[in-house]
């Protein structure tokens, strides 16, 4: 008998162990500091197309990070693109936002695709000129990026009314990002010259061929933006960043999501 209770014991013993031993917690997410807001809270007349958040980019895939389709900002750049919305909707126009906040692990999703040189789905589209190999060294792609810190936007103009833009089907014929506009997949802002995250040298703010209208549009969006104290970055005509962004030197990585919002 006490050999057969020796031997339960034993096999048992493991059972034990393993009911005993402490669960596993999840660690939290991170929470952006009570300088963060929705742009929404703060203007919710300024249009909203969070393209991160589809497969309609550069990646093919959604993003990691963007967990809801939301524009977060820091307040103060949020009030500053409050104050250029009030002077274009007079003028018959309104901002359009494509990317605001952006997490650090979106930042290393981009990096992740990028070295992976056999994943091209949607070359044909956003860097049809562009040889995949070359997207770090001409600076398409970088480990860091000024949207993590939370004042940098990258956004366009509509004419009033907005139209809405049909939703991006994955696996559609894809259509050079550069192409004339009516060729270029669709999109209820004025014509600047090439679609949203174009890589591709016309995508430069003041490339000498973007002539005529689209020229004029791409300087009513810098005039706006710079009135109320944002600088563009001058190789990407969407991308402006505010000047006086009170964390220059920090990059955030709490998801894009109203919970990361501190107290909400």
């Amino acid at each position: 008998m006490a050999a057969v209770l020796l031997v339960l014991a034993v096999l048992l013993a493991p059972a034990v162990l393993v009911a005993a031993a402490p669960a596993a917690r999840a660690e939290p997410e991170p929470k952006a500091p009570p300088e963060f807001v929705a742009l929404s809270e703060v203007d919710p007349t300024i249009l909203q197309e969070i393209r991160y958040t589809t497969a309609h980019n550069f990646v093919g895939d959604p993003i990691d990070g963007y967990r809801k389709p939301m524009c977060l900002l820091t307040r103060d750049a949020a009030e500053a693109l409050r104050r250029a919305q009030w002077k274009l909707l007079w003028r018959g126009y309104s901002l359009k936002v494509y990317d605001c906040y952006r997490p650090q692990r979106a930042v290393d999703h981009f990096v992740e695709w990028a070295q992976d040189l056999g994943d091209q789905r949607m070359k044909e589209e956003f860097y049809p000129r562009v040889d995949k190999t070359r997207l770090f060294s001409d600076g398409y792609i970088a480990e860091r990026s000024g949207h993590s810190r939370g004042s940098t936007v990258d956004l366009t103009l509509v004419r009033l009314p907005a139209w809405p833009t049909r939703p991006y089907v994955p696996g559609e014929p894809l259509t050079p990002c550069f192409a004339p506009r009516e060729e270029r997949f669709p999109d209820n802002s004025v014509d600047m010259g090439t679609g949203y995250d174009c890589f591709d040298t016309l995508s430069h703010t003041l490339d000498p061929r973007i002539t005529g209208e689209q020229r004029a549009n791409r300087l009513l969006l810098k005039e706006a933006l710079e009135e109320v104290g944002f600088v563009n970055y001058e190789a990407e005509w969407w991308h402006y960043s505010f000047r006086r962004e009170p964390f220059p030197d920090t990059y955030f990585d709490f998801p894009v999501h109203p919970r990361s919002l501190t107290g909400r």
